[in-house]
């Protein structure tokens, strides 16, 4: 099918090609995806810059791959906005187009900068994709507070032995990996002569280097034996969005979750874990918090849980906060959430989109965090990552590099329904215990709650609008993987490579 790409043609086969991109892309993730197919999916878009010498040709062909791409994956933004933020369907859907539309931005300038390149080096540009592209997902990383959903290397964390490379280089290393695939596949569609054979050769060995060190880590298993043993419960309460603030249902959602602890409790559990704002009120505000203590103390184990947290009087600030209770009942630790949610937890822009009062006038903004603040197990430190900002990368090396001994992630994804999110939410949580050599345990409202070990394993999951309790036994682990030690630097090393070949072009152009 690629031959067809391949070969120099008119402006419909290269935006056909661009749209093909775009969605094997969009069936690179869950819920109905596969990861084999991102492996493959750049080589139309690869294809058809090959064939491509104009630049505003090359900027628009990346567009459309990006808001084929991120139209599909981020298909159920409209309607958390449309059904929780009370704004008309219309207005939803532009603003989902509008976020759409600037993270296509970043497709597009890779399109530009490898056809730049490829104008002033020939072909052989092709094969430098992948640092480009890399570097274009670190700007959407971390432009405007950053939207890093679904980097390409994401899709390979259900395939174990591949995924272990995040362990030497993270989930960059990985998105480094699959876009130098599809780089080798085109070029080995448009080179000439012996080379095209050498880069396949050369690419497809060290894919297999990596798949032998994935088998290899994975058969020594050694961090299962390591530190100290506890036993978590995960509490999956399984509120609806639509009554969870409901003042007639507090006393009920709040009695649902002791319950369930209770019983967790019972199982064995020393550290119970509630999801995101799981409180139906702000708990240090609130005098039902004093019945979140009582259980912690009738219990004698610690409880983690989100709840609002407001800091100063009137016109304070207001957090999306994590707190730690320990045997006693007595708050010993506090995480403000430093990643919020553009267009949940806070509207960004928001003086330029008038059109989106609505949702302007409904949501109550919150202030971020500063520190990666990691919370007492007794003499044992864990994090909280809360909701989104698990799939930062750096704020779990943080919290790592801090003391954290477990990971934990708590989240309410009762926004987004039966849609592809809560699969692609609880697929990134898992890439993190890889990265960082840590068990991670995510307790979510509606789903998917589940416990990762330190290679990527699911060793317990809740279905989606499930009730229940999950007790299983994690280890709290001290080392550092390669990557907490070395971190985002292969990544950022790709950063430098890219503007200085930029560099060197515009030299050789004046």
């Amino acid at each position: 099918m690629f031959w067809f790409f391949a070969s120099s043609g008119d402006t419909l086969r290269i935006l056909v090609a661009a749209s093909l991109s775009g969605v094997l892309l969009v069936f690179s993730f869950p819920s109905v995806g596969h990861p084999a197919i991102a492996w493959v999916a750049l080589c139309p878009l690869l294809l058809a810059l090959h064939s491509t010498r104009s630049l505003p040709l090359a900027f628009g062909i990346g567009m459309v791959t990006g808001v084929i791409q991120f139209g599909g994956t981020l298909s159920w933004l409209a309607q958390v906005m449309v059904e929780f933020g009370g704004l008309p369907l219309f207005i939803g859907w532009a603003l989902n187009a509008l976020l759409v539309a600037y993270l296509a931005l970043f497709p597009g300038v890779f399109a530009l900068t490898l056809v730049a390149l490829q104008n002033r080096f020939g072909g052989v540009v092709l094969m430098g994709a992948a640092p480009v592209w890399l570097t274009t997902e670190l700007g959407r990383m971390w432009l405007f507070g950053g939207f890093p959903w679904e980097l390409i290397g994401y899709s390979q964390t259900s395939v174990l032995s591949v995924a272990q490379f995040a362990s030497l280089f993270g989930v960059h290393g990985l998105t480094l990996l699959v876009v130098l695939v599809n780089s080798a596949l085109a070029f080995a569609l448009v080179g000439s002569g012996p080379w095209r054979f050498r880069v396949i050769l050369t690419t497809f060995g060290l894919l297999s280097a990596v798949v032998l060190f994935g088998l290899a880590r994975l058969a020594d298993n050694d961090l299962l034996s390591e530190g100290e043993p506890l036993t978590v419960g995960l509490i999956q309460g399984n509120v609806p969005q639509q009554e969870k603030w409901n003042p007639l249902r507090r006393e009920e959602i709040l009695n649902r979750y002791i319950n369930l602890s209770r019983q967790s409790s019972v199982d064995g559990a020393q550290l119970i874990i509630w999801p995101e704002s799981a409180t139906p009120f702000s708990f240090e505000e609130h005098p039902a918090g004093e019945m979140v203590r009582r259980l912690a103390r009738d219990t004698g184990v610690h409880v983690l849980f989100g709840s609002t947290r407001i800091q100063g009087h009137r016109g304070g600030r207001l957090f999306n906060a994590a707190f730690m209770l320990d045997q006693r009942g007595d708050t010993v630790g506090v995480y403000h959430k430093m990643h919020l949610v553009p267009f949940g937890e806070y509207v960004p822009f928001r003086r330029f989109l008038p059109f989106a009062s609505p949702l302007v006038e409904t949501m109550t903004e919150f202030s971020p965090g500063r520190r990666p603040e990691p919370l007492p197990i007794d003499s044992h430190l864990t994090s909280a990552a809360i909701c989104y900002e698990i799939i930062y990368p750096s704020l779990a090396r943080e919290f790592v590099r801090n003391g954290s001994e477990l990971l934990t992630t708590i989240t309410n994804d009762a926004w987004y329904g039966r849609s592809a999110a809560p699969y692609q939410h609880f697929q990134q949580a898992r890439m993190r215990a890889i990265e960082q050599g840590r068990y991670l345990v995510r307790a979510a409202n509606t789903g998917i709650s589940g416990i990762v070990d330190p290679y990527g394993r699911v060793l317990a999951r809740g279905e989606l609008f499930e009730t229940r309790a999950i007790t299983h036994e994690v280890r709290l682990l001290s080392g550092l993987t390669f990557y907490g030690h070395i971190g985002d630097f292969l990544a950022y090393l790709c950063l430098v490579l890219t503007i200085g070949w930029v560099f060197v072009a515009m030299r050789v152009r004046i």
